[in-house]
């Protein structure tokens, strides 16, 4: 019986900053993650992370050293049998709970906890999270959904069909996608710091590499924003699909009037148009742009928002995060959910990890819950990769199956050394 002994945290920053890899409308940091190693009694460790943009990571560090007294002392069979209760006693921790509730800082720490304990989960069961997730039986999959706060959307009956219904076929998508790969589109091409001539040599040698599909980050000037569209648009030709990212940076008309100068380049999504938790002005969005969609999911808190997203229609694309919310069994509603309101999902990734972890989840979410590939993409971003055991694999544009045991979370331990803040040699 695996019985979780300690819980290790490590402080983990790589210094992108100064190349603008990741820089955006609102955003131009040092890719980091709050890294959870899981110490058990036996050989097997498990590995989880959030993600963060520098400076405040050591908060979420302190969030998960205050969480971690209710995983220490905990076997997996106890977890697995009470999945829910478990998750519950970090999102609900009445000396913690102030500081959401199911939201921020303290949530973000809940999901490098809960994520851990899945990379454990698979990794005992000697088989990738994917796997482990999609061949789960439905009454187990639907025991580890938190339906609290949404049985208005979603009811366990629902996610019980959903999952039954994903039973059928299932043989033939995983040959398909143990053939074909997952698509997949790439972001490395547009962060707003890159000069212009850098955006076209890199729009240009991803088309060769078969990616066709590609975003870029809007938000600036609107004027450097149409002529740097304009530029990737000419490298992928008309028929390749050009997606747009605004942060969150607009007001609702402003990002109404930009979506109007923008459509010229025949944008397929934008992607975060306004504040994150305004539903109703991301609805009069997507109404007033379409049929470019509205995409959003990012930095989502929880699953009620992507509840009342969906109630509203405020979306044409449902985008989820391997991090941002209370890991794995958080998700696993919000996936449930955007099959029962027919919404593609579309996983963000990018950051330190976030490609290996939601490979795990799009991967599950095809084979047992959405069942179609038409309309889903998982974001690619060539940054970092190499700092982890098993990295995310890509072949023409498209994800590979993982097949490691576990969640792909583990990084290696000289990276971790050498990159952790502030007294590693990097940061010394």
């Amino acid at each position: 019986m695996t019985t979780i002994r300690a819980v290790e945290v490590h402080d983990v920053r790589f210094p992108t900053a100064d190349t603008g890899d990741g820089s955006d409308a609102i955003n131009r940091g040092d890719y980091s993650a709050t890294y959870v190693e899981l110490r058990t009694d036996g050989d097997l460790t498990g590995a989880g992370f959030t993600f963060t943009n520098g400076r405040g990571n050591e908060i979420t560090c302190a969030a998960v050293e205050a969480l971690s007294r209710h995983v220490t002392g905990r076997t997996l069979a106890e977890i697995a049998a009470e999945p829910v209760a478990f998750w519950r006693s970090l999102t609900a921790d009445p000396q913690l709970r102030w500081l959401g509730p199911e939201k921020g800082v303290i949530h973000m720490a809940t999901g490098a906890l809960v994520n851990a304990v899945w990379d454990l989960r698979a990794k005992a069961a000697g088989v990738p999270l994917w796997r482990l997730l999609a061949e789960m039986p439905t009454d187990e999959l639907v025991a580890n959904v938190d339906f609290h706060h949404i049985t208005d959307a979603l009811t366990p009956d629902d996610a019980a069909a959903i999952l039954d219904n994903g039973q059928k076929g299932y043989a033939e998508r995983l040959a398909l996608v143990e053939r074909e790969g997952f698509p997949s589109y790439t972001t490395s091409v547009g962060w707003l710091g890159y000069p212009d001539d850098k955006v076209r040599a890199l729009t240009r040698a991803a088309y060769a590499e078969g990616w066709r599909a590609m975003k870029m980050k809007v938000g600036g000037d609107l004027e450097d924003d149409v002529r740097r569209a304009r530029i990737i648009r000419d490298e992928i030709g008309p028929d390749a699909l050009l997606m747009m990212d605004a942060n969150q940076v607009w007001d609702v008309d402003q990002a109404i009037a930009a979506m109007a100068r923008l459509a010229e380049v025949d944008p397929y999504w934008i992607e975060e148009p306004t504040h994150a938790d305004d539903v109703l002005g991301h609805a009069r969005v997507q109404r007033a742009v379409a049929p470019i969609r509205v995409a959003t999911g990012e930095v989502a808190a929880n699953r009620v928002i992507f509840k009342q997203l969906l109630q509203a229609d405020a979306i044409g694309v449902m985008q989820i995060d391997a991090c941002r919310v209370g890991g794995v069994n958080e998700v696993l509603a919000e996936l449930l959910l955007a099959a029962k309101f027919g919404v593609p999902v579309c996983p963000h990734a990018g950051g330190v990890g976030l490609c290996e972890l939601v490979q795990h989840l799009a991967f599950f979410d095809f084979l047992r819950v959405g069942t179609a590939l038409e309309g889903r993409m998982v974001e690619y971003v060539d940054h970092l990769h190499e700092h982890f055991v098993d990295p995310v694999r890509t072949s023409g544009g498209r994800y590979l199956l993982p097949t490691a045991p576990g969640y792909s979370a583990t990084m290696k331990p000289e990276s971790v050394e050498r990159f952790s803040f502030p007294d590693g040699p990097v940061w010394r």
